[in-house]
């Protein structure tokens, strides 16, 4: 009962002040502190605290106003200029705000489309025009400008497969006539969610059996695909096999021989682990774990997918390896989408497609800032030498972000150890990247939350760090001082042996250390406390 009563005073005392305007609570050499700032922390711990002392206000208010004075010695030390809690903090600060760099909406969509995607694949072909790894806008545009063409013809009725061999840059399709390798004219067969890089995918996907796509973009170059085929996916199957490596008649006969003694009821197991040529799974009784359709050669999945029964077997058949029988041990249909969602998420979160989260942040923000680009400036960029451009000479804004400037020379410090993609590219994201920086450093002045929590974190590590000097470290170098305290406190202590308590009198020794300590930063401080907001407090809490 208590513990509801609690819980009700706390929540009308939150909408209680939410309705008046907050007042300061305390002021510590002219810095005010404000009741709610007050409130947020005495509440928070109401629920674990059970003795009556120790929800005393008067007495959780002089606790408070020890830890203000604590942080404030701190920052009069310097000690937030420290490298250790520098890193520590941009550690944290990265952590904090990463829930707030993803755009919820937008990752709630992307699973429910890889949950379709993964229950159903989608059978498609493509044509690729490359571009250079430094591409120069130039040579992206003339990239476009083939595709487009190329999408044309077969637009036209140009049969697309002839196209993808005539001008595909992806060498798959046309083959290699030295090897003796076959080109795929273009076609990749069945493929489900998560099987190529995002945009290949979201293009295939949205593309309609039968169409040819727009021109889209990849790391590779530019696109255009043709859908063929959706159909439900079939999801995953655990299976065995036997395999005779000779493809020749000799190897025909012998797996034949194996079948018989299969379907006279000898068991799989012992027949694969004795006679099966693949190394990697004959000692495991030929069992070759779970997969897909597309984690093995077509004949072979082919073959495994069409067994109906589990323990069933096929008839001999051959691969590009050799002769096969193939066992069915379990089917793995693909799972409801409750059952799939969180590892959806998750593989989405590791990918590199949880940047389009980011993006679509970005681009909300885009609308939201005064962002404005000097085009003047900009035109560095067409500079060949541009990473050896002195630094004097970089001076100039390259975009403003709201009030914030940013410098030519800033771009040119994060373009220096990056040499993977163009200039253009590396432009885009350094923009991109900015725009973000700017949102988590303006965080603490948006997310009430956020700043609560950056502050709390931050104080507690400067607490720390102040203990540390001012009485963990002395405590225990200063024996004079401990063994000074534990003849003046020897009556406490039963006349035992300082060495068989020393851990207890340390303890006390730090509390004696601290107290002084207090008194010290008290007497050095002017402390007004609102009399009229904490008679308020009280009455609300009692």
């Amino acid at each position: 009962m208590k513990k509801t009563v609690l819980l009700l005073v706390a929540s009308m005392s939150l909408s209680l002040f939410a309705q008046k305007k907050d007042k300061v609570l305390i002021t510590i050499d002219g810095k005010a502190t404000k009741v709610s700032e007050f409130k947020r922390v005495y509440e928070k711990n109401l629920d674990a605290i059970d003795s009556k002392e120790a929800k005393d206000l008067n007495n959780n208010l002089d606790l408070f106003i020890n830890y203000k004075l604590k942080v404030k010695e701190a920052y009069a030390l310097q000690l937030d200029t420290l490298p250790s809690y520098k890193r520590e903090m941009q550690t944290y600060k990265n952590q904090l705000s990463a829930p707030y760099l993803q755009d919820t909406t937008f990752i709630d969509k992307m699973v429910k489309d890889a949950y379709f995607r993964t229950k159903n694949e989608i059978k498609a072909k493509h044509i690729l025009v490359r571009f250079p790894k430094n591409a120069l806008p130039t040579d992206i545009s003339a990239a476009h400008k083939k595709i487009k063409a190329i999408r044309e013809r077969i637009v036209k009725g140009e049969d697309f497969e002839k196209v993808a061999v005539e001008t595909s840059e992806d060498p798959s399709a046309k083959g290699d006539e030295k090897s003796g390798r076959k080109g795929n004219k273009g076609n990749l067969g069945y493929f489900t969610a998560f099987s190529m890089v995002y945009p290949f995918e979201n293009a295939a996907y949205t593309t309609k059996v039968g169409e040819v796509s727009e021109p889209f973009k990849t790391q590779y170059g530019y696109h255009i695909v043709k859908v063929d085929d959706v159909r439900p996916s079939k999801g995953e199957v655990e299976a065995a096999h036997i395999l005779i490596r000779d493809t020749t008649k000799v190897g025909e006969n012998k797996i034949n021989s194996i079948y018989t003694k299969l379907v006279n009821k000898e068991s799989f197991e012992d027949l694969a682990k004795q006679y099966s040529e693949d190394p990697g799974s004959a000692n495991a009784k030929g069992y070759l774990g779970k997969f897909d359709e597309r984690r093995m050669v077509k004949p072979f999945a082919e073959a495994v997918f069409k067994i109906e029964n589990v323990n069933d077997f096929t008839k001999p058949f051959k691969t590009q390896f050799g002769w096969h029988i193939a066992k069915l041990i379990k089917k793995h249909p693909v799972k409801s989408f409750d059952k799939l969602k969180k590892d959806l998420k998750s593989k989405i979160k590791r990918s590199p497609r949880n940047q389009l989260s980011n993006k679509a942040v970005v681009n909300k923000l885009k609308e939201k800032y005064k962002i404005v680009e000097n085009k003047e400036a900009k035109k560095i960029l067409d500079r060949k030498n541009i990473r050896s451009i002195p630094v004097d000479s970089l001076q100039t804004t390259l975009f403003s972000i709201n009030a914030k400037n940013v410098k030519q020379e800033d771009f040119i410090k994060y373009i220096r150890n990056r040499r993977h993609k163009s200039v253009y590219v590396l432009y885009d994201d350094f923009f991109d990247s900015e725009i973000l920086e700017y949102y988590k450093e303006d965080l603490i002045n948006t997310e009430p939350e956020y700043a609560n929590t950056l502050t709390e974190y931050q104080d507690g590590l400067l607490l720390f760090e102040l203990m540390q000097q001012k009485i963990w470290n002395k405590s225990s170098k200063d024996s004079l001082g401990l063994k000074k305290f534990y003849k003046d406190n020897i009556t406490k202590y039963k006349s035992k042996e300082l060495k068989s308590i020393k851990g207890e009198v340390m303890n006390d020794y730090q509390g004696f250390l601290e107290k002084n300590w207090i008194a010290d930063l008290r007497k050095k401080s002017t402390i007004k406390v609102n009399k009229k907001q904490l008679k308020k407090l009280t009455n609300l809490y009692k």
